[in-house]
């Protein structure tokens, strides 16, 4: 039995349909990654899985309960870290993980925790002053403190340094080895690639392929791509002409060749034939990013809304919502959010302008 199970959710906002149908499931142990471009619904969906929105039609299932009317139960086994999720910029670390462990009635130890993620000599120090990847990390630990079954991390690694980027990374990697399931949203094709078990992606708000990368990475077809700088002149008409060639491009000296799985030996023949090195040569092969492309390419994409400007419209899971935060803490904001009508109505109308 999967752990999560989605069919047919639907989710409009007015005339705007920001999920049309959308339907996966997610075994246990796996990572599992919802890949899309901005405002293509991939946060109203998990928002939707982990209760946050009410769907307006489908059927949602996370480890046996219905997100809607379990939630008090599902609270206790999945953790949430929400897109651009903040704190108060004086709550120190320490302190921050207390307040959330009081949400659970069998918390993880905070000190165990805040080791575990390297956080151990910043546990006194003020959100306000950890760097991005720290902040990323004490977001991980709040999405952890209550000993989850499931995590689901939304946008996790958006604004970090490549540095800062791979060392969430190996946290991802290591909270899948104690046996959490995670579900990981992402417009970052390499980290799904690294990983991923399966990726869903989506876009326009339905999902147009789910597999694995490499799987994805095959349908964009099993071409090459051979780059090379020419030592001598070369006629670009050698290369085109050979069947295993689909396509040349050039650029003074420097050629790029498109081609199948014997490509590389037809062309270096062609080369050492006509006295040519092909230098600072690279093969590259179709990856995730490739297929993402193919996938998502289309000439004029209808307008979508955007989570973004659905959270300036003061619609549940904004971004001043913590994350992991109880389904009562969500309310709270969404209140405060709705005592404001003029400026939220303008935040609308601009969304549903958008």
């Amino acid at each position: 039995m999967p752990v999560i199970e989605v069919r047919g959710l639907h989710k409009e906002y007015g005339p705007k349909v920001a999920v049309d149908d959308v339907s996966f499931t997610v075994q246990a142990g796996e990572i599992f990654g919802i890949l899309g471009p901005n405002g293509a619904g991939k946060t109203t969906t998990v928002e939707c899985v982990v209760g946050l929105r009410k769907p307006d039609r489908g059927r949602v299932s996370v480890l046996g309960l219905d997100p809607q009317r379990d939630h008090g139960e599902l609270r206790e086994l999945v953790g949430v870290q929400l897109q651009e999720s903040q704190l108060p910029d004086k709550l120190r670390v320490q302190e921050a993980l207390d307040l959330y462990a009081s949400f659970y009635r069998q918390p993880a130890d905070s000190g165990e925790l805040i080791a575990r993620l390297g956080l151990a000599d910043r546990r006194d120090t003020a959100f306000g002053k950890l760097s991005g990847g720290q902040k990323q990390r004490l977001s991980v630990a709040l999405a952890l403190i209550g000993t989850p079954k499931v995590a689901v991390l939304d946008e996790l690694t958006t604004g970090l340094d490549p540095s800062a980027r791979r060392e969430v990374w190996g946290l991802i990697s290591e909270i899948r080895d104690t046996g959490v399931t995670v579900v990981l949203v992402t417009h970052f094709m390499e980290e799904a690639e690294r990983l991923c078990d399966r990726v869903a992606v989506i876009d326009n708000g339905r999902i147009i392929a789910t597999d694995t990368p490499s799987g994805l990475a095959t349908r964009a077809g099993g071409e090459q791509y051979i780059r090379f700088r020419a030592s001598a002149a070369l006629d670009e008409s050698l290369l085109a002409e050979l069947p295993e060639v689909s396509g040349v491009r050039r650029d003074g000296a420097q050629f790029t060749v498109t081609g199948n799985e014997g490509a590389l030996q037809a062309v270096i023949t062609v080369l050492i034939r006509h006295g040519v090195i092909a230098q600072h040569l690279r093969v590259d092969q179709a990856n995730l990013d490739d297929a993402f492309v193919a996938l998502t390419r289309h000439d004029q994409r209808p307008s979508e809304p955007d989570d973004n400007s659905k959270k300036q419209a003061g619609e549940p899971g904004g971004h001043d919502q913590p994350p992991s935060a109880p389904a009562s803490a969500a309310g709270d904001n969404s209140k405060k959010r709705a005592s404001r009508p003029d400026k939220e109505r303008n935040h609308l109308n601009e969304a549903r302008r958008g």
